[in-house]
């Protein structure tokens, strides 16, 4: 790798990269704090696991300026499992989250993106954009007007400042200043940083899983592994393409798999919860100034010298200050543009775009989201390649012609084998499928029903104008004959 290339991947602009680190690692305290609380650890757990996780990611994943750490998604999944378990499992899953996310990397399962529909990488990101939203709004119960102020405040400095200069990210300014503010008047009554769990006071120790080594311990951590690692996944990936798009630059699926799975065996050996890619502060990054690496790597290495070293002063962060900043990456997280195209796009996409939404909202669920709207994208894509699908027949003398048009697939095998009269009295049958194509053995079994009815009947069936590769699949998966064999088996095109 030329030195340009290093550079250009690592640190485009190296103060950029160091000052979105800076308001990442800011962002991302009160955040994995909060992630232990639901998966009910340690918050040194949330905290070690994000340290390691967007360490490793900035350096092994295949995507530069996505940031990776402890996440809400894992932390949802993890939480039945310490209930009756205790922390080492935990770290045991962990473990073997990775070890599944490096053979989906192996397998190059990464690939399986380009089948996700544009609608449900829409949906997904509006989803998590109104999450991240109403995840703020528990720190305005029980609050005055002090707190209402403060965000405003701190809302106005974020839109305002880069009006005036792009040279500092705007959210790390209203970070400071709020501080500063918060600081200087007594903490004006606000919660912070500090109120939501001690920080650690102490590096992370390499150790494996205090837990039996044997069957009983995979049949109990397995599932939540395999769990934790589709998750994982499918939250990463949709996040690299959410900033391969913001960046215009690709990002190495299968990579990102594995590097994914390096950072949870990392997290999992240093008393760390498993983790991902987090759209929320990928956003911050990005809207920072961050494009390369460096801004991912300072962001883990600087987040543990704040809570080692500046414990004291990141306690005093008041939570509007961080509640402003999460606002400003719900809004510009979501797609605006998207509601207005509804009434332009076919419906068929609003529907699986509002689906995903609908389902990653109320369920909490992104994988359990991103399901259905993959299902009912593939649902609607079968209906329409159906509905080009036809069959017209003309009687040229005593012989009945068929001419087929479309895809014949599962969808459309039965309409193919139900468009054929095989006790019409005719001589000869000629079936043209110059037009069509076989894809599957529904298909294939769709043929062989209607040429051994034809058969039964004692009316001799010609297969005419067959494409190579559906030859190869009816001469492989076919009954009724075997291509080549006798009178009236399928000829490939051109025969």
């Amino acid at each position: 790798m030329t030195l340009a290339r290093l550079r250009a991947e690592w640190a485009p602009d190296p103060t950029r990269e160091l000052l979105a680190g800076l308001v990442v690692a800011l962002a991302l305290i009160p955040e994995a704090i909060a992630f232990s609380i639901i998966a009910g650890v340690d918050p040194a757990v949330g905290l070690y696991a994000s340290f390691v996780i967007a360490v490793v990611t900035a350096i092994a994943g295949g995507r530069p300026a996505m940031i990776s750490a402890a996440t809400g998604a894992m932390a949802l999944v993890v939480g039945t499992l310490v209930r009756e378990h205790g922390l080492q499992y935990l770290l045991a899953a962990t473990l073997l989250c990775g070890a599944i996310q490096i053979a989906a990397g192996l397998l190059r399962l990464g690939e399986l993106m380009r089948f996700v529909s544009r609608s449900v990488i829409t949906g997904f990101v509006n989803a998590l954009a109104i999450l991240i939203f109403l995840a703020q709004l528990p720190e305005f119960r029980g609050t005055g007007p002090v707190m209402w102020l403060m965000v405003a405040a701190g809302l106005a400095v974020i839109y305002g400042l880069p009006r005036l200069t792009r040279a500092v990210p705007s959210p790390l300014v209203a970070i400071v200043l709020l501080t500063a503010v918060a600081v200087s008047a007594g903490g004006l009554g606000l919660r912070t940083v500090g109120d939501m769990g001690a920080l650690p006071t102490s590096f992370p120790a390499f150790a494996l899983p205090d837990v039996p080594w044997n069957w009983e311990t995979l049949v109990i951590v397995f599932p939540y592994s395999l769990t934790l690692a589709m998750v994982g996944l499918l939250e990463s990936l949709m996040t690299a393409a959410i900033v391969d798009e913001a960046t215009d630059t690709a990002s190495d699926k299968s990579r990102e798999c594995k590097g994914q799975g390096l950072a949870n065996i990392g997290a999992g050996l240093f008393g760390g919860m498993a983790g991902c890619a987090m759209i929320g502060q990928s956003v911050i990054n990005v809207s920072s100034g961050g494009r390369g690496r460096l801004s991912c790597l300072l962001a883990g290495v600087l987040l543990l010298f704040m809570i080692l070293v500046l414990g004291d002063w990141v306690s005093r962060i008041p939570m509007a200050a961080l509640v402003a900043v999460m606002i400003f990456v719900a809004v510009s997280t979501f797609r605006w543009g998207s509601v207005m195209a509804l009434r332009r796009q076919p419906g068929l996409s609003s529907v699986v775009m509002l689906a995903t939404v609908a389902v990653v909202v109320f369920t909490h669920n992104l994988a359990l989201g991103v399901g259905v709207g993959v299902l009912l994208s593939g649902i609607f894509f079968a209906q329409k390649v159906s509905r080009a699908f036809g069959v017209r027949a003309a009687l040229e003398g005593d012989t009945r012609r068929y001419e087929v048009s479309g895809q014949i697939f599962f969808a459309t095998a039965d309409a193919f084998a139900d468009a054929f009269d095989p006790r019409e009295p005719v001589g000869r049958v000629v079936i043209d499928l110059r037009a069509a194509h076989f894809w599957d053995i529904s298909a294939v079994g769709a043929l062989d029903r209607v040429v051994l009815r034809f058969r039964h009947h004692g009316v001799p069936v010609e297969i005419v104008g067959m494409n190579e590769a559906s030859a190869t699949m009816i001469e492989r998966l076919g009954t009724h004959d075997r291509l080549g064999d006798r009178p009236g088996a399928a000829l490939p095109a051109g025969h």
